[in-house]
């Protein structure tokens, strides 16, 4: 049995819907005071009362130093402290090369990669005033491991999250603080609504367990990440894909 998190604190950013829903809804059913961090307010507000009196809404863009600051500040003064981050914010458009501008480059990667290091940053004070931190990025099997026309500015967003996080680990160890990542592949969430049923058809061809992930696949995963249980282990990734990068073809699934 793994030990109880009830009563630690969590802040998850990109929480108003999707993968980071989810995330902040486990963490609630775990017992956790949950943060849960939205552009906007009343989106986080809706979540938040999804989860109970636990959680508080906050609204923040992970761009912004300033609202990177202000978040860790309040997560400080509601519950005395943070134990976890779950780095989850980002972002998705697809452009390809010819057509995308530098500011759709930069804006994908300011949001994922750059927004993952300021919430980082933000939280660090008082993780360190404790002695203790978790801290779970979402990166994607998309950018580290696979490719998808038209996402080159979020495939490098993803990959720079995981060499981010490979040399925060080794300078937040002698804190107690790991730093950790979970790579989804296809998850059924509101981001692919409106693609139509031969996209899923042709993503659950693809897949060798023949359907996209749960966002509850994911959140599992990253409660693995923040638990006691995972106090040796840092700097390391968790493909949540049900196979998919497993085959060469689908003819290899058999």
């Amino acid at each position: 049995m793994f030990k109880s998190l009830k009563g630690k604190t969590a802040i998850v950013t990109g929480a108003s819907k999707g993968i980071g829903r989810g995330i902040a809804r486990r963490l609630g059913e775990a017992g956790l005071n949950v943060m849960v961090v939205s552009r906007t307010i009343a989106d986080a507000e809706s979540v938040a009362a999804e989860i109970g009196p636990n959680a508080q809404a906050f609204a923040a863009d992970v761009t912004s130093p300033d609202d990177c600051a202000a978040m860790a500040a309040a997560a400080v003064n509601r519950y005395g402290g943070i134990d976890i981050l779950c780095a989850n914010a980002g972002i998705f458009p697809s452009a390809r090369l010819g057509e995308m501008t530098p500011a759709d480059f930069d804006h994908v990667v300011r949001t994922n990669l750059t927004g993952t290091f300021l919430a980082v940053s933000a939280v660090l004070p008082a993780m360190k005033s404790s002695r203790w931190g978790r801290i779970v990025i979402t990166s994607s099997i998309t950018g580290p491991i696979t490719g998808f026309a038209g996402w080159s500015h979020y495939g490098a967003s993803k990959a720079g999250q995981l060499g981010f996080m490979r040399s925060a680990a080794l300078e937040l160890a002698p804190w107690n603080i790991t730093i950790n990542a979970v790579m989804p592949g296809n998850i059924l969430t509101e981001g692919l609504d409106g693609l139509g049923s031969d996209y899923f058809k042709a993503m659950e061809a693809s897949i060798p367990m023949k359907r996209l992930g749960a966002v509850e696949d994911i959140a599992n995963a990253v409660l693995f990440f923040a638990s006691e249980e995972a106090a040796y282990v840092t700097g390391q990734t968790l493909v949540v894909d049900g196979g998919q990068v497993l085959p060469e073809t689908i003819a290899a699934m058999g």
